[in-house]
């Protein structure tokens, strides 16, 4: 709650899903995303504390982690598994809300989020698996709406959805590059380095790559490229001005991504909303031309 960006990154992915998936003319179903919403907070909570279990043998060697509660000692690690269990227990519980599809490729992710914190020890990677966890709204949000998940669409979505996080997350990550150095942990920010800002272009140009082919595929119209398009001029832009070797910059790049999340969530709403008059017109012409001929022939 004291840093919601967290759980907003989760949350967007499923967002924009649920918004592809919903039928032309009509707007998201609130029910969906206010369940989504509360399942991403919780999920956030539940990775965090995973995360914070994993490293409390580290944390403390980290200026930005060291006053952790279970580095501190303010609270102890049965209390955290306790804690862990209850909501992992409400995350279930919103789970269970969905179609059964959506239950079992939910509940899939799981493992992601376990293994998240252990692979940071053994791989310049963990952003990456971090990216699959945190984007894995996007498979789950067009299930839920779906019954089943469009692979064709989903599969750009969530590749985007990835490459999102890996930019953000190595923008994060160089925060921690020093601390990280000195205690062995891994990051694409160490394995970038100095180029760091070439790796970040191509994660961006994927990232859109994958927006423009589901669009095309769910018959989006300008309005979702129009947000797509401030989406790349945005992280243009966060890449041109970032100073990896400031860590408040850093910061800012980091959370200024809630915005991106936020525009595309906007575009594929009101797009949805245009492509319904669209192909209002578009179904106007076709009875038009099969008119004529009949007309024609009268005449």
């Amino acid at each position: 709650m004291d840093k919601p960006i967290g759980s907003w990154l989760l949350f967007w992915p499923c967002g924009w899903s649920i918004a592809l998936a919903t039928p032309a003319g009509a707007l998201p179903d609130l029910h969906l995303l206010t369940l989504f919403g509360i399942g991403a907070f919780i999920m956030r909570g539940a990775g965090c504390i995973i995360n914070d279990m994993w490293d409390q043998d580290i944390d403390g060697m980290v200026a930005r982690t060291k006053d952790r509660p279970l580095v501190t000692g303010e609270i102890s690690p049965l209390q955290s598994f306790v804690f862990l269990g209850s909501q992992l227990t409400l995350g279930l519980l919103v789970l269970l809300q969905l179609n059964l599809y959506s239950i079992i490729l939910g509940a899939s992710s799981l493992v992601l989020v376990i293994l998240y914190p252990v692979l940071k020890r053994v791989t310049y990677w963990p952003q990456l698996i971090l990216g699959m966890t945190f984007n894995w709204g996007a498979l789950l949000g067009w299930s839920a709406v779906q019954g089943s998940c469009n692979w064709s669409v989903c599969v750009p979505l969530y590749t985007a959805g990835v490459c999102w996080t890996l930019l953000y997350d190595t923008i994060y990550a160089h925060q921690d590059k020093i601390d990280d150095v000195i205690i062995g942990i891994k990051s694409t920010a160490l394995k970038f380095g100095d180029r760091t800002k070439i790796y970040l272009s191509g994660f961006s140009t994927t990232m859109i790559t994958g927006l423009i082919a589901s669009g095309i595929l769910t018959s989006q119209t300008w309005l979702y490229y129009t947000a797509v398009g401030v989406v790349g001029v945005h992280l243009a832009n966060q890449i041109y001005s970032l100073n990896i070797n400031d860590p408040a910059d850093c910061a800012k790049k980091f959370i200024s991504n809630h915005r991106v999340g936020m525009i595309l969530f906007a575009g594929i709403v009101l797009g949805n909303l245009v492509k319904d008059s669209v192909l209002k017109k578009d179904d106007n012409i076709e009875q038009e031309i099969k008119v004529e001929p009949i007309s024609t022939v009268k005449k």
